[in-house]
């Protein structure tokens, strides 16, 4: 029997119940989605295998993408608007056309460069606690620290003025909002979209030395590109760093020894941000919708050009194969194995970035708040537990 799908969660830390069953049923189950059935991947070496694989596409456009821009009842003049929209989202293109636009970014994403970005997070994050504190003994931590330090590093990564940041804030969670109906996401995205071709037009007019100017002076990117390259980094780099960040220091205080020998030993913090974001693996299956190319076995299981795959990364990142007590929370496992960027060709590009940015906030927060706690129970929490990118609506904080 076909699992029912998307799955949602009901616990702030662990993925959806059903996946362990999953899990144990075969690394390959049947799930039904939207217009039909699709491959549900749930281990962690089939998930490798899929994410890195030959035969296998991640573009919407390849006939039987689970998502793909003509699936439903779209109707010619919304698949075309679609297609124009999606201009430049590298993300769901395969090679060798998913290479072109990556070699262009990877260099502003290497670990040395995070390096030279790393004082400008760390006086970015003293800032914030600052404001903290000043307003203090209470904060909601969502909004003042979850949601503020990644709209800041993206504004600044990208030249988005940060006066603008509610505005992209809120059209970006209208778009992964799944309680929204598809006209009122559809506008949050054409809106924001219009926003950044704004953005990319008065640089291209006068272009500066920072991402977008170095894009712009390559050449090798037309107009459209541009702006599909620049909305993919402020959604991808802004939502999942916010839903990590309160998560994150939810778990930290309810592991209250392993908090206190990270502050002990503060060389740890890197392993623990890998810990956490293998535990929690809030993107879960939103960037790993696949479609095979070609018939090849994964897993055991004959699976058929064109049939359509989800690889359920929270599953994979709690596969027992894998890791030793998977369900743990453990900042000593050393989990730099896990999934939760993916694998391959398409693996997050700004994987170095939100690193730091986990790392340096969360050294810092409980640093400079060491009697930092949350003020209502877990069960209290409210969550997006139907949401397609998983955290906290809001999370009240004293010290």
């Amino acid at each position: 029997m076909a699992e029912t799908f998307p799955v949602p969660r009901t616990c702030p830390f662990a993925p959806p119940p059903e996946y362990e069953h999953m899990r144990e049923q075969a690394p390959l189950v049947r799930g039904t989605h939207r217009d039909g059935e699709v491959w549900l991947v749930t281990r962690h070496a089939e998930a490798k295998q899929v994410l890195a694989g030959s035969g296998i596409s991640t573009n919407p456009a390849s006939p039987g993408h689970p998502n793909a821009i003509t699936s439903g009842t779209r109707s010619p003049e919304e698949i075309a608007a679609l297609e124009a929209f999606s201009i430049g989202h590298f993300i769901d293109l395969d090679p060798p056309e998913h290479g072109r636009f990556r070699r262009l970014l990877i260099p502003e994403f290497t670990v040395r460069r995070m390096r030279e970005l790393r004082p400008g997070i760390q006086r970015l994050v003293d800032q914030l606690i600052d404001d903290m504190l000043a307003k203090g003994p209470e904060a909601e931590l969502v909004e003042a620290f979850g949601l503020a330090l990644p709209s800041l590093v993206i504004c600044q990564l990208l030249g988005v003025p940060y006066a603008d940041r509610e505005f992209f804030q809120s059209r970006t969670r209208t778009m992964i909002d799944p309680t929204a109906d598809s006209q009122t996401r559809w506008g949050a995205m054409s809106e924001l979209r219009s926003f950044l071709d704004g953005l990319v037009t008065g640089a291209e007019a006068a272009p500066e030395d920072d991402l977008l100017g170095r894009l712009i002076g390559s050449g090798q990117l037309t107009h459209d590109e541009l702006v599909g390259v620049i909305f993919l980094l402020l959604v991808a780099g802004h939502e999942t760093t916010a839903n990590m960040l309160p998560l994150s220091v939810l778990t930290l205080l309810r592991h209250p020894g392993q908090l206190a020998a990270l502050r002990e030993n503060p060389g740890k913090w890197p392993m623990a941000v890998d810990e956490l974001l293998r535990y929690h693996s809030v993107v879960d299956w939103v960037a790993f919708d696949r479609v095979a190319t070609e018939d090849q076995e994964i897993g055991g299981q004959q699976v058929r050009k064109g049939e359509g795959i989800f690889v359920l990364g929270a599953s994979a990142n709690r596969d027992e194969r894998a890791f030793e007590r998977p369900d743990e929370f453990d900042v000593e496992r050393g989990a730099r194995h896990h999934v939760a960027f993916g694998y391959g060709v398409h693996q997050c590009l700004g994987q170095n970035l939100a690193r730091a940015e986990l790392e340096i906030a969360l050294r810092t927060l409980f640093e400079r708040i060491p009697d930092l706690r949350v003020t209502v129970s877990d069960e209290d929490l409210s969550a997006k537990y139907d949401g397609a990118i998983f955290g906290l609506k809001a999370m009240p904080v004293a010290w």
